[in-house]
């Protein structure tokens, strides 16, 4: 999992690229001053260092004291942050307007009102045409405090024009600030419960999503206010499984960028999201075919030699389309296939780290375990749902955790583990049942056929197996029941354990039925 106590400045420097060290070194090569020399000193230092040392740094770099190392990590950390603002500007039009306003400031401090407010004009109108209306607001402001206070002999009018933009600019933000806000909070709700897991939750989510999100005009509404709304409808249409509407404002969400096509160039992590979300409902819908050519829109994103590039869109990209690759391989049931990816994906995971959170973390693992589940190698499965399980916060995501002990204890009675191991497997489910605030239906079913399966005679396995099958398949017709059927896809195990085929075959067997 990542370190979340490597110091701040040794993280940076290891995460820069040739040409961020190249440029950082050349801007502080220029001065030539002793405390320049020091910083490439120490920056020289870490770079060198796989774990950071600072003994050695001292050894290694003998004109910088104890005393002084903090202040010039400090200064050091500074001066990386500056040069990497300098660096990527070019690529970030809210840094280059930012730096606009900048300019307009020091103008304004000289005096030059005139010069001032003709760039304050081009940042505003380049903010507004960006849909960056917080940075239009402020070259606003500043607009209204130079009007008010200096005469600059174009007050004529021009009070009514910037109360006018002023109103319509903040009305703007409020909107997209409600509709982001709903978003989020549902996608926080997601992420810490799931789908919803009976009428009280679809209530409570549904009473929350139409209080808050307010109505929204698309006539005026900007590239935002659709992208905050359709983002809402997606988490909200995705928690109470109504998955065709869910497919339906995830397309929406993606096709906002045709309409918008700069924007996939100024927001690529919004739209390399919108097309996660769109591949996950297509998943959830096994909509195989457009499944497999969305994955392959979004591979050719990745590939365009074009598009930008830094370490959070990189790991975005990783994240998603290495995700959507095996959910592709679940699909068409191609497991053991599957298997060749984990390597890639490990290696990623581990250049990553710094950049990847808890939970993006454990849905790899709970994937990995699956591959290595349906290729029948159960002892590396357990070995990937142990990572998930022994997560020191558990709180994430209480549906994966659950799941993850439920397939746990199905891969220890494949794996044939001896009854101690098998007990022990069947008390920490039981332990952990006990502390969920909504068990369902098939958990407790599974989770009753595994701890008695001991006591079945063997000609009555496969019978068992028949009447566990029956059972689940009628709890799936519930809709508030089908949840757990998205994580763990019991009903082939099952099958596969009547017909004594491998699971596999059972999934590839059904997949030829999508295509």
């Amino acid at each position: 999992m990542p370190n979340q106590n490597i110091d701040p400045i040794f993280q940076l420097i290891k995460s820069l690229t040739p040409s961020e060290k190249r440029h950082f070194r050349l801007n502080t090569n220029k001065s030539g001053s002793s405390e320049d020399l020091k910083f490439l000193q120490l920056f020289d230092a870490l770079e060198q260092q796989d774990t950071l040392n600072e003994t050695q740094i001292l050894k290694q770099v003998p004109s910088i004291k104890k005393t002084q190392l903090a202040n010039l990590k400090n200064n050091l950390y500074k001066h990386l942050l500056s040069s990497l603002r300098t660096f990527h500007a070019p690529q970030n039009l809210d840094i280059q307007l930012h730096e606009q306003l900048d300019y307009a400031r020091v103008l304004y401090n000289k005096g030059f009102y005139q010069q001032s407010l003709k760039i304050l004009e081009k940042v505003k109108v380049l903010a507004l045409e960006y849909e960056l209306p917080h940075i239009a607001l402020t070259a606003i402001d500043f607009e209204k405090l130079i009007e008010s206070q200096y005469i600059t002999r174009s007050l004529s009018g021009r009070a009514e024009d910037l109360t006018q933009q002023a109103t319509q600019v903040s009305s703007h933000i409020y909107r997209m600030h409600q509709l982001s806000n709903v978003a989020l909070r549902l996608y926080g709700h997601y992420l810490k419960v799931g789908l919803a897991r009976n009428q009280e939750d679809y209530e409570s989510i549904t009473a929350f999503f139409l209080e808050n999100l307010p109505e929204i005009d698309y006539q005026n509404a900007g590239f935002y206010e659709k992208l905050y709304f359709y983002q809402a409808h997606v988490w909200y249409h995705l928690m109470t499984q109504d998955l065709k509407a869910c497919y339906r404002y995830a397309q929406k969400w993606v096709d906002l960028f045709d309409e918008y096509p700069h924007m996939k160039e100024r927001r690529p992590v919004l739209y390399i999201k919108g097309m996660h979300n769109l591949l996950n409902a297509l998943y959830n819908l096994l909509y195989h075919s457009k499944f497999v050519q969305v994955l392959q829109q979004l591979e050719e994103f990745a590939d365009d030699p074009k598009r930008r590039s830094n370490a959070n869109i990189d790991t975005l990209l990783f994240l998603y389309i290495y995700t959507n690759k095996i959910n592709a391989y679940f699909l068409e049931g191609k497991f053991t296939e599957g298997l060749k990816v984990i390597p890639g994906v490990l290696k990623n995971l581990e250049g990553f780290q710094a950049q990847l959170d808890p939970h993006r973390m454990l849905v790899f693992y709970y994937k990995i375990a699956s591959l290595y589940f349906g290729s029948g190698d159960f002892k590396k499965a357990i070995e990937y749902l142990n990572k998930v399980i022994h997560h020191s916060n558990t709180s994430l995501r209480e549906d994966l955790q659950c799941f993850a002990r439920i397939l746990n204890l199905i891969a220890h009675y494949e794996a044939g583990y001896d009854d101690d191991a098998l007990d022990y497997q069947i008390r920490t489910v039981y332990h952990f049942l006990g502390k969920m605030d909504n068990q369902q239906q098939m958990q407790v079913e599974i989770f009753r056929f595994l701890r008695n399966v001991g006591n079945i005679a063997p000609n009555q396995v496969r019978e068992a197996f028949i009447t566990l099958k029956e059972k689940l398949i009628a709890i799936s017709e519930n809709p508030y029941e089908r949840r757990p059927f998205m994580y763990l896809d019991i009903i082939s195990w099952l099958e596969s354990k009547i017909e004594n085929v491998p699971v596999q075959e059972i999934m590839k067997r059904k997949a030829g039925r999508l295509k």
